[in-house]
């Protein structure tokens, strides 16, 4: 790729982020300065000259174009590769790729920046109502977003553009801070627009694995500074019972509420698994699945059908299914409620057949012999039927390995798209 000029910035964090990740899908690349150490470097003399407010990400062509501010500088870098799709075809859709890169600064990064901020201590004393507040704001912003994505795949135009890009960088944040497992259950599409947009390959290396957080982060007060015992007056008469003050003290600590200890998932009390699970979905993903050395050969190999099960899942409710993408998107979201379960499951669940007339359909590997006790963290698990399959049965195998390899056809429905939950 042919680099255009240097950029400042903090490595993998922000819009520096974006920009790398701009210059990347058009094909180019931008080069960090020799050394940089923020907070430092940007206030240097020599370099207050190139950018006087001595923000960054700060960008410096070959040819001596100065520029600062992250989203101007990814829109520059975009214009040097027009048929990279990034700005649109046309001066309507440069606008609202405008418009989505302005929503996600000031309704998603600016949020997500603040609530950060309190959580340190950085911004002013932890304030619970303007935590609230911008927990809010950015909760509000995330629904906008799930209802423009419910009926497209990107945001503007049918590829990836700048908006996509900046959104995404904004959400990979979001999701390691504030939006938890139980808010991405209400955000499918925003969620399936995010994995969409880092995982393509210009842009996976850029934006790296994405950190979901269970809980939303909460502020945790500083530890309480401990008094000094000074050392008791010499013993008097009737003085014996002095320590009782010392114990008041240590009983009042105890007032303090302790964080109740998790309840341990029974699957973890199953007995030890020959089979990886984390092993297994690492297999799957870095092999072809059917054929000699192949993920399904691994599995074989690997299986312990004592430890863990195989079952059939199918959607009860075919007959109300549309648009094949918005089936796609359905199962996106049974997914992410199955968050809580990740560590005991994986499954590859598709769409088969054509649009007002298909169904759901996969297979799912899982802990234990008990499904119900694994799938029950999601609150729609009772839209799906589920059916114990024998991989020692013919036609049951044959459906387990054409669901994990996409290609499973049933009553002439070919598949069409797919997820896993890995």
């Amino acid at each position: 790729m042919s680099s255009i000029g240097t950029l400042w910035t903090v490595p993998a964090q922000g819009k520096g982020k974006r920009i790398v990740a701009a210059a990347a899908f058009a094909g180019l690349s931008v080069d960090p300065p020799a050394s940089y150490e923020h907070y430092v470097d940007n206030k240097k003399p020599e370099f207050l000259e190139k950018f006087p407010h001595g923000k960054i990400p700060a960008f410096e062509s070959k040819d001596g174009f100065k520029l600062f501010e992250g989203s101007a500088i990814a829109e520059y870098v975009s214009s040097l590769a027009p048929n990279s799709t990034l700005l649109g075809s046309n001066k309507e859709e440069r606008a609202l790729i405008s418009q989505w890169i302005s929503f996600a600064d000031s309704e998603i990064d600016a949020n997500v920046t603040f609530i950060v901020q309190l959580l340190r201590g950085t911004l002013t004393p932890y304030n619970k109502p303007m935590h609230t507040t911008f927990n809010e704001r950015t909760i509000r912003s995330l629904k906008t977003l799930e209802k423009h994505l419910s009926t497209r795949t990107f945001l503007v135009t049918e590829r990836i553009t700048l908006a996509d890009i900046s959104v995404a960088q904004s959400i990979q944040r979001a999701v390691s801070v504030n939006v938890d497992a139980a808010l991405r259950a209400e955000l499918p599409n925003v969620i399936r627009h995010l994995e969409t947009v880092i995982n393509h390959p210009l842009l996976k290396e850029v934006f790296g694995p994405i950190e979901y957080v269970e809980k939303a982060l909460q502020f945790v007060p500083p530890p309480k500074e401990k008094k000094e015992v000074k050392p008791a007056p010499a013993p008097a008469p009737k003085a014996e019972k002095k320590p009782k003050k010392e114990e008041a003290e240590e009983e009042d600590d105890d007032l303090v509420p302790k964080e109740e200890p998790k309840a341990k998932n029974p699957l973890d009390s199953l007995p030890k698994s020959t089979l990886n699970l984390e092993d297994w979905k690492r297999a799957y993903s870095n092999k072809d699945t059917r054929g000699p050395g192949g993920s399904l050969e691994w599995f074989y190999e690997n299986n312990d059908k004592e430890g863990y099960s195989v079952w059939r899942v199918d959607f009860k409710y075919n007959n109300e299914l549309t648009q094949t993408f918005m089936s796609s998107n359905q199962i996106g979201g049974f997914f992410n409620r199955l968050e809580a379960s990740r560590k005991y499951l994986f499954g590859s669940v598709g769409v088969l057949g054509a649009t007002n007339d298909s169904i759901i359909t996969g297979a799912l590997i899982l802990r234990g012999q008990d499904v119900k006790a694994v799938v029950d963290v999601a609150p729609d698990w009772e839209s799906y039927e589920y059916k114990k399959l024998d991989l020692d049965n013919a036609e049951d195998k044959a459906f387990f390995e054409g669901a994990l390899a996409w290609d499973l056809e049933i009553d002439g429905k070919k598949w069409v798209d797919g997820k896993n939950f890995k």
